[in-house]
């Protein structure tokens, strides 16, 4: 799997650039992995002829392939096929490492719509969210919607007035937790404990993230990647939630029982995998990325409960003030909601669809199945005292 979301480190100031819970643990052995055959061939799920589209929407062009994608059920939700056609020209700026997986799926939709059209930029999230904010002071927007990594971004660009609410119809089907009404999510992400199965059993894994460094197992053998951009909002979460004082000594606690630097969370679950560490935090989708490619990897996921280690992230579209039209606009977020592309996003990148009737893959709890922390995404922006405070106790 190629294409890392969170990769960047958002190193400059912000200004210048109630779920229902069950058991926290799911084993990922227990999905049915075996036929490990790709979806080869296309499923026939849409005629050739339906809705004035140029060419067939075929679920197959979607979908993914792999052991953790085998054998899905097809999606539900609102097909492609019963929106509104893409008609027009969109310039977008598409933020993070997962922007090239965004521009796979806008191709695909420019493939099914002949008189749909599209331009791009491609940079941090973080960059691209500071632009907008002064291309828009200066009344001189550049772009029509941003899709960004993070929640944060987005919320600094509606928090400087620089977004078009959305229509109702886009927003709905979006649970109002992973939304406002200048941003909607299309991509989720889990905070996470991968942990080694060969090593540990579930009861050795904390429920809180603050008890890992006191806990036994884990000490001089868990990982973490702190210039990732998603590590960096799991501390702001933290800092938000519990405070300064509390984030700071967790940190220096953690430096103390031993935890070891990688530069990204994609390994940090490999060396879980391989027994180099018992544990780790990442982003629940690495793990299932190392078992798609390894399927008899001894690695398995834990979640924590109602802290920043529960943290549940998105990937969101927003519409940028000044757009040439508007109503194409929301029209093109509807398809980002739509089956087909939720049903890209569960299978291509292994992130939580923000919609009902799309299940995620490897057998992972849904969205409200989790416990998260009661936090407003959009004020994940606010990572100026966050690396402050990394510096400071000399994470980074």
């Amino acid at each position: 799997m190629t294409g890392h979301d969170d990769t960047e480190t958002r190193r400059t100031d912000s200004k210048t650039t109630g779920h229902r819970t069950v058991s926290r643990r799911r084993v990922l052995a227990a999905t049915g992995l075996a036929g490990a055959g790709s979806l080869a061939g296309c499923f026939g799920w849409f005629s050739d002829s339906g809705g004035g589209k140029d060419s067939a929407v075929k679920l197959a062009n979607f979908r993914g392939s792999g052991p953790l994608v085998a054998d899905r059920p097809e999606p539900g939700g609102t097909s492609i096929e019963d929106l509104p056609d893409l008609e027009g020209e969109l310039t977008f700026y598409l933020g993070g490492g997962e922007s090239g997986l965004y521009l796979e799926l806008i191709n695909l939709l420019t493939d099914i719509y002949g008189d749909f059209t599209t331009e791009h930029t491609r940079a941090s999230s973080s960059q691209l969210s500071n632009r907008i904010t002064e291309e828009v002071d200066a009344g001189a927007r550049e772009a029509d919607v941003f899709l960004a990594v993070d929640a944060g971004s987005l919320g600094n660009v509606s928090n400087n007035g620089a977004a078009v609410p959305l229509s109702s119809e886009v927003t709905d089907e979006v649970p109002s937790e992973l939304r406002s009404d200048g941003w909607v999510g299309f991509a989720g992400r889990a905070r996470a404990v991968p942990y080694n199965s060969n090593e540990l059993s579930e009861s050795d894994v904390p429920d809180t993230v603050q008890a890992f460094p006191d806990t036994g197992a884990f000490q001089n053998s868990i990982g973490w990647a702190p210039t990732y951009g998603a590590f960096q909002s799991f501390v702001t979460a933290m800092r938000l939630i519990q405070g300064e004082d509390t984030t700071r000594q967790w940190l220096n606690d953690m430096q103390a029982a031993g935890v070891e630097t990688f530069p990204n969370e994609f390994r940090v679950s490999n060396e879980v995998a391989n027994g180099a560490l018992t544990g780790g935090f990442a982003n629940h989708y690495y793990a299932l990325r190392v078992r798609n490619q390894r399927q008899n990897a001894p690695i398995e996921l834990a979640f924590t409960s109602g802290d920043a280690g529960a943290l549940i992230n998105v990937s969101g579209a927003q519409i940028i003030k000044g757009v040439n039209d508007e109503e194409l606009a929301q029209n093109f977020i509807r398809h980002l909601l739509s089956a087909e592309a939720q049903e890209f996003f569960a299978t291509k990148t292994f992130a939580y669809p923000t919609i009902a009737g799309v299940d995620p893959v490897g057998g992972l709890p849904s969205i409200d199945e989790l416990n998260p922390p009661n936090v407003d995404l959009g004020d994940l922006a606010e990572t100026g005292p966050t690396l402050d405070l990394l510096d400071e106790t000399g994470v980074l």
